[in-house]
C-alpha cells in the first residue's frame, strides 16, 4: 500500500512469525535487503519505499487497531521498530477495512489507532461510502501524483514519542558542536538548525544535497552529538534523530525545509517530522525564530515547504502554556496497490 508519500507491504500480525527475530528475517527477505537495489524483494531501493506495516485488532480499551511500523534500509540488514511513520500510518485503516479486521461505520469511518512503536494514539478518518473504503477523491498531497480520497489524522499525544519529552535537552535552543539547534520530539525526534549555519541556502535540490559529502559528514557529526544530548545514546546505527535544515519560506509558506532521514535527503518531509517542525515554529526562542512566518492565534496552520511542495499542519496551542501543543492534525491520502502472497525462503517460516 501507499501511505502518504511512502510505500510498503502491510501484514496482519497473525500472518508473521511471533518471534521478533524470525519476523525480522522474514521482512528482510520480503524487501530484498541488504542490497541497494533490493533486486530480490519488494523494496524500492529507497528508504521511503523500504517500509512495512503490521496491524492487528487492539487489546487496549478504547482503541480499535494496533500498528507496528518497521523501517528497513536498502543496503542494511536492520529492521527498526523504534520510530513511528505518519505516512504509513495513513494506510492502516484502509488496510484493516480491506482485510475485514473491522467494519465500516457509515459514509465516513473513524478508528482509533495505537502505534506500538511510540505508544501514540490517533484518530484516523477515511471515506467509506456504501460500506467500502474509497480511494477516489479530490484531495492532493505534494509528493504524490494525482488526487485521492482524503484521510484525516488527528494526533492525540505526540510529545516525547522516542525521546523522554518534547524538549529532551530541557531547553528550546542549544549550541551543540558549534551550531544553534533545537532538539525536539513531537512525534519524531528532530534536530532543527538554520541552513545558513552550515554554509548552505536551504534551497538546494535533493540531488545536490545527497551529493554533498562534506555537508553530510558535518551533519552526521552533529547528529551523533545531539543524540547524546537528547538522551538517545549512540545514534550511529539508529534512524533518528532526523536532521532538518531550515530557511525562510519562498512559496508563501511558513518556512522552507530540507530533511535528512537521517543520511538521505527526503524528497518531501515526513508526516511526524512536519508536525515536529511546526511545533518548533510556535515555541518562543527556537531555531526557527527569525526564519519562520507564524500566524497569530491559538490555532495555527504551519505550512512547511519542502523540495516537492508543502505540508500544512494544524496546531492548537494551550492558551495557558504557549509551549504546550494540545492538538496536531493533518491530511494524507493512501491507496491499495496490490494484494497477494510474497515468497520468502522456506527455511525462514518452517
Amino acid at each position: 500500500m501507499r501511505g502518504g508519500t511512502s510505500r510498503g507491504p502491510f501484514f496482519l500480525e497473525s500472518d508473521l512469525p511471533s518471534d521478533s527475530a524470525r519476523r525480522d528475517r522474514v521482512l528482510l527477505a520480503v524487501m530484498g535487503s541488504p542490497d541497494r537495489r533490493q533486486i530480490d524483494g519488494l523494496g524500492g531501493a529507497h528508504p521511503l519505499t523500504s517500509k512495512v506495516g503490521i496491524v492487528r485488532k487492539s487489546h487496549t480499551a478504547g482503541v480499535d487497531l494496533d500498528f507496528l511500523f518497521a523501517q528497513l534500509q536498502p543496503d542494511k540488514d536492520t529492521v527498526d521498530t523504534t520510530p513511528n511513520c505518519g505516512n504509513m500510518l495513513a494506510a492502516v485503516v484502509p488496510f484493516a477495512l480491506e482485510r475485514g479486521l473491522i467494519a465500516a461505520r457509515g459514509e465516513e469511518t473513524t478508528l482509533r489507532v495505537l502505534t506500538l512503536n511510540t505508544d501514540m494514539q490517533c484518530d484516523i478518518t477515511v471515506q467509506t461510502p456504501d460500506g467500502r473504503v474509497s480511494y477516489e477523491g479530490d484531495a492532493r498531497i505534494d509528493g504524490v501524483p494525482g488526487t485521492s480520497a482524503p484521510i484525516k489524522i488527528n494526533f492525540l499525544d505526540t510529545a516525547g514519542s522516542v525521546a523522554a519529552s518534547l524538549l529532551p535537552t530541557g531547553r528550546v535552543l542549544d549550541v551543540i558542536d558549534g551550531i544553534a539547534v533545537t532538539c525536539i520530539d513531537n512525534g519524531m525526534p528532530l534536530v532543527i538548525f538554520k541552513a545558513a549555519d552550515v554554509g548552505r541556502t536551504g534551497y538546494e535540490s535533493v540531488d545536490a544535497l545527497n551529493a554533498d559529502t562534506g555537508l553530510k559528514t558535518r551533519i552526521e557529526k552533529l547528529r551523533i552529538a545531539c543524540g547524546h544530548a537528547m538522551g538517545l545514546g549512540d545514534v550511529t546505527d539508529k534512524n533518528y534523530p532526523k536532521m532538518t535544515l531550515i530557511a525562510p519560506p519562498r512559496a508563501g509558506g511558513s518556512l522552507s525545509t530540507r530533511s535528512f532521514i537521517p543520511h538521505v535527503c527526503h524528497d518531501a518531509i515526513g508526516v511526524l517530522a512536519a508536525v515536529t517542525v511546526g511545533t518548533a515554529c510556535v515555541l518562543e526562542g527556537s531555531a526557527t525564530q527569525g526564519v519562520a512566518v507564524v500566524p497569530a492565534g491559538a490555532a495555527k496552520t504551519i505550512a512547511v515547504e519542502h523540495p516537492t511542495g508543502e505540508f500544512s499542519v494544524e496546531l492548537e496551542i494551550d492558551p495557558t502554556n504557549p509551549q504546550n501543543v494540545l492538538r496536531a492534525a493533518l491530511l494524507r491520502t493512501a491507496r491499495l496497490i496490490m494484494r497477494g502472497e510474497v515468497m520468502v525462503p522456506a527455511a525462514l517460516v518452517s
